[in-house]
């Protein structure tokens, strides 16, 4: 008699795809370094070549340094999540994303194991970032549960990028749908307020900002790190409503994927 729960079994293949997924991902140094090395290039162009800005008598934030990391937290965490999707993509042009599938009665934890996967990755990029960050001078003006809702709109930013990723990654299932990934990522990235205050945005940059859903979660982290938070209810409500219209997308990625074979 098999007394193995059904919510066992669809835990344990997500696990196991986590599993894999980190496996080759820290056993794979090329694919793993340069995840790591690409914030921090950000991070040096940003924080040290345009620290200038901050001497402009309207820029209103209290460190510079730090004003640019929250930008390369969320850009690492997002980016991270698209990378899982590149090996989606990987694992399907290859022939392992079938052989998953046909392993696993209920598909979508195939979809939770890559998310896991993406989460997980996130602890080792986080220290490096912060780390650096902090030896280059930055300060903390928020305390820890200010720095907790930090991170926690990272890893949301990271769950929502993995979520648009597998949805490409599972229609297409080949590596050059690798473009179509992380194009659209960068594109909200860079139309956020990533070189000063929001407030400061002139032209026709200021209107495309003001309804980017990535303004509103990088000036509450922001300000969570200055520990004067202000619109995080609002950001929250955003990172998670893209994670509930992003996991429909990724759900029925998985449909297309079930039904090709």
């Amino acid at each position: 008699m098999n007394d193995f729960h059904p919510g066992s079994r669809y835990l344990s293949a997500a696990f196991g795809v986590t599993w894999r997924y980190l496996h080759n991902l820290y056993t794979r140094p090329a694919q793993f370094i340069p995840s790591l090395l690409f914030p921090l290039f950000f991070l040096a162009a940003f924080a040290g070549g345009l620290s200038v800005v901050a001497d402009s008598p309207d820029f209103g934030y209290y460190d510079y340094t730090a004003f640019q990391f929250s930008f390369v937290l969320i850009q690492a965490s997002a980016l991270a999540g698209v990378f899982a999707g590149f090996s989606i993509a990987s694992d399907f042009e290859l022939g392992m994303g079938r052989r998953m599938m046909l392993a696993t009665p209920n598909r979508s934890a195939i979809v939770l194991g890559y998310a896991i996967g993406a989460a997980s990755r996130l602890g080792v990029t986080w220290v490096l970032v912060t780390g650096v960050s902090l030896l280059a001078g930055m300060d903390v003006g928020g305390g820890g549960l200010d720095l907790a809702g930090m991170y926690s709109l990272a890893l949301l930013g990271n769950i929502a990028a993995l979520l648009f990723s597998a949805g490409i990654a599972l229609r297409f299932r080949s590596l050059q749908a690798g473009p179509l990934m992380q194009m659209p990522i960068f594109i909200l990235l860079f139309l956020a307020p990533v070189y000063v205050p929001q407030a400061l945005l002139t032209g026709w940059i200021e209107p495309v900002a003001s309804v980017n859903p990535v303004t509103a979660i990088l000036n509450a982290s922001r300000s969570l790190l200055a520990g004067e938070p202000t619109g995080v209810l609002a950001a929250y409500a955003i990172a998670f409503g893209l994670i509930a219209a992003l996991t429909v997308w990724a759900i029925t990625g998985l449909r297309r994927a079930e039904v090709a074979g």
